[in-house]
């Protein structure tokens, strides 16, 4: 009987081998760490809007029920999205964040002998998802920081089992056209489940966006990923749905676990579905931002990347990390991206106007 080294090594070797994600500095832990009480946090592409009222309202309703469980298969959530996608809920399978969503895919359609297709600097719970369940990840090389989908055509194999594809894309916040994507849709072999990760779908001009919905009915193999974390202000309470043929949803649903959505988060979420005012008056406020910070950018000689989403990347020319703990130091939280292979960038998350006032006002004393 051989000799156990480390509890470590019973583990499978995709988990071993596992560098965890590394979410955004919260701001407590900021707070303990340098004694700051005025912090601006722009690291997470959270809506800085705060709460909907509408959504509080929602909440408060519910809370003397929270001895029962939820609705294990979220039927009023999915009722709501089925309404307003034009699709059956039979479609729909939800999430804890979408996050969730992508685990249940990679789960339900991964495993050893397969491989999942993903650009270079594309959203690292792709390759997390993938080496979990012990499937190669196949990295194609990104195009002016966005997905090369030529590219990624010609890394498709007889063991690809799955692409993912991130329309707008974190952490670069690129955006391929409509055609593209679906021109690139078209040509994948049935048997590869291709995802379109729309979480940030909600921020772009919709003269660029497209209707991807509609390509439901013409591609079997598509798998549409969305959440309520960003636009919708519901980052807290982790809910994400993925739009699909039946049967892909029916086998999503197998795999899920029961009562993935809390009863808080399944009324926060219809009521933020049902309200346009918000949602417009978050889009705007992006828009108005992303200037602001462009602006500020621009006048500070810097570049960054074009963004579709609530969050912009922009490159310092040196080492990001020396910047990224500055602006610590000031209060200011933003997101180094060496773990995406660009370390001399730093995500900035759009936020209130006085906000991103701070951040570019304290970018100017540290440069």
């Amino acid at each position: 009987m051989s000799e156990l080294k480390s509890v470590s090594d019973l583990a499978v070797s995709g988990v071993q081998q596992l560098v965890p994600y590394t979410p955004g500095k919260p701001i407590e832990e900021l707070e303990r760490e340098l004694g700051l009480t005025e912090i601006v946090k722009l690291a997470s592409n959270e809506n800085p809007l705060g709460t909907n009222p509408q959504v509080i309202d929602a909440i408060q309703t519910v809370l003397p029920e929270l001895t029962r469980y939820p609705d294990g298969n979220g039927f009023r959530l999915k009722a709501a999205l089925a309404e307003k996608h034009a699709v059956s809920p039979e479609q729909i399978t939800l999430g804890n964040g979408s996050n969730d969503v992508l685990e249940i895919l990679a789960r339900t359609f991964l495993s050893s002998e397969k491989e999942a297709v993903f650009s270079q600097h594309a959203f690292a719970v792709y390759p997390i998802v993938t080496q979990a369940v012990g499937a190669k990840a196949v990295i194609i090389p990104a195009l002016d920081y966005g997905h090369d989908l030529a590219a990624m055509s010609t890394g498709i194999s007889p063991r690809t089992g799955m692409v993912f594809i991130a329309n707008p894309n974190n952490p670069t916040g690129t955006l391929l056209s409509a055609e593209a994507v679906e021109n690139f849709i078209k040509q994948l072999p049935a048997t590869v489940i291709c995802v379109l990760d729309e979480a940030y779908y909600e921020y772009i001009d919709p003269q660029l966006s497209g209707n991807s919905v509609d390509w439901l009915a013409k591609y079997p193999n598509l798998v549409i990923t969305r959440t309520f974390s960003k636009a919708y202000g519901l980052a807290g309470l982790r809910v994400g749905y993925s739009l699909s043929s039946p049967e892909i949803a029916d086998l999503l649903n197998r795999v899920r676990q029961p009562f993935n959505n809390n009863m808080v988060a399944l009324a926060a979420a219809e009521a933020a579905l049902a309200d346009e005012q918000y949602l417009s008056k978050t889009v705007a406020a992006n828009r108005s931002g992303m200037r602001q910070l462009t602006d500020g950018f621009q006048r500070l000689g810097l570049q960054w990347i074009p963004s579709a989403g609530n969050f912009v990347s922009v490159h310092l020319a040196q080492p990001a990390m020396p910047v990224y703990d500055a602006l610590l130091r000031k209060g200011v939280i933003v997101r180094p991206i060496a773990n995406y292979e660009m370390p001399e960038h730093l995500r900035i998350s759009i936020g209130l106007e006085q906000e991103n006032d701070k951040l570019l006002q304290a970018l100017a004393e540290i440069l």
